[in-house]
């Protein structure tokens, strides 16, 4: 199933986009689904139909959902307490009733990760195209998965798991009680569930499209947000230029759009998207937008190591960061991993297998690619006879 990720600043009509891209691809018989996170009803009001927690048949081959994050949560809770009852009641704690729950923040951005991971896993569909939340908010969804799944096994990791016989004997010892067995069920489902989403999103079938109204609030939005991807090893695969306006339009804001068109195309494939001089509504207005067809691209871009042992004696880690800073980039090493920080963005990373057994050796940004330099640990490296 291809998988095709929307995402722009907060106005610039990425829903719209959402809405035209999968009107689109079903209109030429592709079994279509749409998926957006918002709680408003803003796909509804695009594509001209109700949509909400049940999937909704917009046309024989478009299929609209907006799943629930409220019923999803309490759920989630409701069996997290019955998991967990012996040890509530060791505490003294009262259940909450599901009344009484309204989801935290972050339940929207979990909801809309297990449902496109159940979109996924279905085979349904050809096509999935979801509805990002704004560009910020986008990218701390994107990373969620991986986040979570390293926290888990710096908390609870596998291999304690071996020692599930010893841990009534070891919490005698203590005088403490031990994690019981069903914590670490729940931290190994957890994993899988993330594990499948994470597999979603690194999906080389799986590309990212930026949405942003031509001018400087979004050309400052496209740049920041190509250097967030850019660290997650992603590139957009289209940039969509929404709401272009025509040449007899007020002269100073046709100027304003041109020289940011202008820019983009430097380094991206635009897609100019007009102003309609409205509000796209319903099929008639999607369909005038001429929104990019689904295409044969990837949004993954690889992190090459580059052996020059012969020459220099290192290991050289090409990883490209569009738009990064020398003043604003940070390298830290710790253990096995690395913590890239570009600006305001950060990321921590494992390293390479072969990179393992070798030191930092300098680092250096060319061209908009951070070079990092590795030299074999000779305490680890194998030696030649």
């Amino acid at each position: 199933m291809r998988t095709i990720l929307i995402t722009g600043p907060g106005g610039s009509g990425r829903t719209t986009i959402a809405a035209a891209t999968a009107l689109a691809a079903a209109r030429e018989g592709t079994r279509t689904l749409v998926l957006s996170a918002d709680r408003t009803d803003t796909l509804g009001t695009v594509l001209g139909a109700k949509t909400g927690p049940t999937p909704t048949q917009v046309t024989p081959t478009l299929t609209a959902w907006r799943p629930d994050a409220t019923a999803g949560f309490r759920d989630d809770l409701a069996a997290f307490q019955d998991r967990a009852s012996h040890v509530l009641d060791l505490l003294g704690a009262s259940r909450l009733d599901p009344e009484e729950v309204t989801p935290l923040p972050g339940a929207e951005e979990l909801t809309l990760l297990r449902a496109l991971r159940d979109a996924a896993l279905s085979e349904r569909h050809e096509l999935l195209v979801v509805d990002l939340p704004p560009t910020p908010q986008a990218l701390a969804l994107l990373s969620l998965p991986e986040e979570l799944r390293r926290y888990l096994r710096r908390l609870l990791p596998a291999e304690r798991q071996a020692a599930a016989g010893l841990r009534p004997v070891l919490g005698r010892l203590a005088g403490i009680p031990m994690p019981s067995e069903w914590l670490y069920e729940t931290a190994a489902r957890w994993d899988t569930e993330l594990g499948a989403v994470q597999a979603v999103l690194a999906d080389r079938q799986a590309v990212l499209r930026l949405v942003a109204e031509p001018g400087p609030a979004g050309t400052d939005a496209v740049q920041a947000a190509s250097l967030a991807l850019a660290l997650r090893g992603l590139r957009p695969d289209t940039l969509v230029a929404n709401r272009v306006v025509p040449e007899d339009w007020p002269a100073g804001l046709v100027a304003q759009q041109r020289k940011a068109l202008e820019e983009w195309q430097e380094s991206y494939d635009v897609r100019a998207v007009p102003h309609l001089g409205h509000d796209p509504r319903g099929d008639d207005d999607l369909g005038a937008l001429a929104v990019p067809e689904v295409n044969d691209t990837t949004s993954t871009v690889e992190w090459p190591v580059v052996d020059h042992l012969a020459e220099d004696g290192v290991l050289v880690w090409h990883i490209p960061l569009p738009g990064a800073l020398r003043d604003e980039l940070d390298l830290v090493r710790r253990g096995d991993e690395l913590v890239v920080s570009a600006g305001q963005f950060r990321r921590i990373v494992p390293l390479p297998s072969v990179l393992r057994r070798c030191t930092v050796a300098g680092a250096a940004l060319r061209e908009g690619e951070l070079r990092i330099r590795f030299a074999p640990d000779p305490d680890l490296w194998p030696r030649t006879p």
